[in-house]
């Protein structure tokens, strides 16, 4: 198992959320576009790592 790989990408989605605040906060979005968002973030990264790891 690559623990590697899972660490840049939990350091990728801390960056990601932050951005993602900042554009929240520009366009004045609500929470319930912000949970969908992460979780389509999420769901991509962790297709993106189950990929890698094969």
């Amino acid at each position: 198992m690559d623990t590697t790989g899972l660490i840049l990408l939990i350091f990728l989605a801390f960056l990601f959320a932050w951005l993602l605040n900042k554009v929240r906060r520009f366009f004045r979005l609500g929470n319930v576009a912000y949970a969908g968002v992460m979780i389509v973030f999420v769901i991509a990264m962790l297709l993106i790592w189950g990929q890698t790891v094969r």
